[in-house]
C-alpha cells in the first residue's frame, strides 16, 4: 500500500469517517485533490460513484474538466453523474457571489444524488494546505473560536479523508500512479482572496517558519480540543440566558463570566457583525432600552430587560377574525380564563366587528377600569416591547376598541349578570390563535 494511501487510511480510522458497508459519493472535479481522492478510496476497497458539477465559468476550460472526468471514469469503471448549472443566472437571482453560489449548487445537487442513489457519504477533496488557508482566511475576515479550527474532517454526511496529507503528497501520489488530471486556471488569479493567500501570503511566512503549514494545523488541532470544553460550557451559558425562543435575559448576559463571548456566539450566526456586536455590548453597558439592531437576515431588540431577535419577515401576516354564538343564563356563564378568547355582550356590538392594528390616539376602558385609557399607555404599563407593540391589533364595533386582542376587553362591552347572549371572538392566523 502506498504511504499516502496508509496515512488516509489510518485518518479515516481515527476520525471514524466511513464504514466500508456504505457507498461513497465522490466530488470529483477532474483537478488533482479530486482525482486523488477517487483513486486512493478506490484503492482502499471503498464502493464508489463519482458526481462532477459544469458550473459553464470558464469557457472551453469547464468542458474540458467534464471530458477528464468523463474518460477518467470509463478508465476506472466508475458511475459517473454530471449535472450542468447556470451558476452566473444563480448568483444574479439570489444574490450572492459566484462562489457562493457554486458552494449552494454543488452541495445541494451532492446531497439530492446521494439521496437518491442511496449513498451513505459525501467525500470531498479537502486536504492539509486547504484547512490552513480556511484558518488565516478566517483570521482575516474574523471569527471565534470554532472558526480556528480550520476545515473540519466531517460535518454531516461530509467527509474530507484527505486532511491528513497536503499538497505536495497528493501530488506526489498521482505521479507514482501515473496520474494525469486538470488545472482550474483560476486556482491562480490572485482576485480571490483564498488565492492571495495562497500564492503571497503563506510563502511569506514560509520565510518566519518554514513550517508553517505544520505549525498551524497542529494549533488547528488543538484549538479542536480547546473548542469542545468551550462548546460544553457556552452552551450551558445560552441556555442559562434564554427565557423564550428569541428572548434572553440582559441581567444574565452581564452577569455571565464574559458577556461578549457569549454576544458573539448568539449573534454571529445571525448575520452580526464585530462592529455590531460591539455596539450591542454598549447599549446593555449603558441601559440604552428601545434601541433596534439590523442584519441582513435578523432584527435585534434591546429592550428593558431582554433583548430580542427574530428574523425579518417577508411577506405580513393574515389574520382573521373568528366568532361564535352563545346563549347563556347567569347561573350557568363563567368567564373565560383563555387571554386568546374574548367574551363580550353581543347585544352591545355594532356589527360587523372590524380587526385591525392600533394606532396612536387609540383609547379604551380596560376591564375592571372606569374611565378611558390610551392604548399606548397601556402597552406601555404591560412592559410589551417595541415588537409586541407593533404587532398588536385591536377589534373594534363600530368606533369602540372593544378587545386589544389577547391583552384586555373593554369593560363597557364585558357579559354581565343581564347578558343573555354572548359574542366569543378570537383571532387567527391560518387556523392558528395568535400569541
Amino acid at each position: 500500500m502506498n504511504m499516502l494511501e496508509q496515512k488516509v487510511q489510518a485518518y479515516i480510522k481515527a476520525e471514524n469517517l466511513f464504514d466500508t458497508s456504505g457507498k461513497i459519493l465522490v466530488a470529483l472535479s477532474g483537478g488533482a485533490d479530486s482525482v486523488a481522492l477517487l483513486r486512493v478510496l478506490l484503492n482502499l476497497g471503498y464502493d464508489c460513484i463519482a458526481a462532477h458539477c459544469n458550473f459553464h465559468l470558464r469557457g472551453e476550460e469547464s468542458d474540458r474538466d467534464e471530458f477528464f472526468v468523463r474518460t477518467l471514469c470509463e478508465q476506472l469503471g466508475v458511475p459517473l453523474f454530471i449535472t450542468h448549472f447556470q451558476t452566473k443566472e444563480y448568483a444574479r437571482t439570489h444574490t450572492v457571489s459566484i462562489e457562493m453560489a457554486a458552494r449552494d449548487l454543488r452541495y445541494g445537487w451532492f446531497q439530492k444524488l446521494a439521496k437518491e442513489e442511496m449513498c451513505a457519504f459525501i467525500a470531498v477533496g479537502h486536504h492539509r494546505n486547504d484547512s490552513v488557508e480556511t484558518l488565516l482566511l478566517n483570521l482575516i475576515r474574523g471569527t471565534g473560536l470554532y472558526g480556528l479550527k480550520g476545515i473540519v474532517p466531517r460535518r454531516g454526511n461530509i467527509r474530507r479523508p484527505l486532511l491528513s496529507v497536503n499538497r505536495e503528497e497528493i501530488l506526489a501520489y498521482l505521479a507514482s500512479l501515473k496520474q494525469g488530471y486538470v488545472n482550474d486556471s483560476t486556482n491562480e488569479e490572485q482576485v480571490f482572496l483564498r488565492n492571495k493567500i495562497r500564492h503571497a501570503i503563506l510563502p511569506l511566512l514560509e520565510t518566519c517558519n518554514p513550517n508553517i503549514e505544520q505549525t498551524l494545523f497542529q494549533t488547528m488541532a488543538h484549538l479542536s480540543e480547546v473548542e469542545k470544553v468551550y462548546e460544553s460550557k457556552i452552551l450551558h451559558l445560552l441556555q442559562e440566558i434564554t427565557i423564550a425562543s428569541g428572548t434572553y435575559s440582559i441581567k444574565k448576559i452581564l452577569a455571565s463570566p464574559s458577556p461578549k463571548a457569549l454576544l458573539f456566539e448568539l449573534l454571529q450566526p445571525a448575520g452580526f457583525n464585530s462592529s455590531q456586536q460591539e455596539d450591542v455590548y454598549d447599549s446593555l453597558i449603558n441601559a440604552q432600552s428601545g434601541k433596534v439592531f439590523y442584519s441582513p437576515a435578523y432584527v435585534l431588540l434591546r429592550d428593558r430587560e431582554y433583548l430580542i431577535l427574530k428574523p425579518v419577515e417577508g411577506e405580513k401576516k393574515d389574520y382573521k377574525l373568528c366568532s361564535e354564538i352563545v346563549n347563556i343564563s347567569p347561573d350557568t356563564f363563567s368567564p373565560s380564563q383563555d387571554k386568546l378568547i374574548a367574551c363580550l355582550d353581543m347585544e352591545k356590538l355594532k356589527q360587523p366587528l372590524s380587526l385591525r392594528i392600533w394606532k396612536s390616539g387609540d383609547k379604551f376602558v380596560p376591564l375592571g377600569m372606569n374611565g378611558y385609557k390610551k392604548v399606548r399607555d397601556f402597552l406601555r404599563d404591560n412592559k410589551l416591547s417595541l415588537f409586541d407593540k407593533a404587532e398588536q391589533y385591536v377589534v373594534l364595533s363600530g368606533e369602540d376598541i372593544v378587545w386589544l386582542v389577547n391583552q384586555r376587553i373593554d369593560d363597557r362591552f364585558r357579559v354581565t349578570k343581564d347578558t343573555r347572549t354572548m359574542l366569543k371572538i378570537w383571532v387567527e392566523e391560518k387556523g392558528k390563535h395568535i400569541i
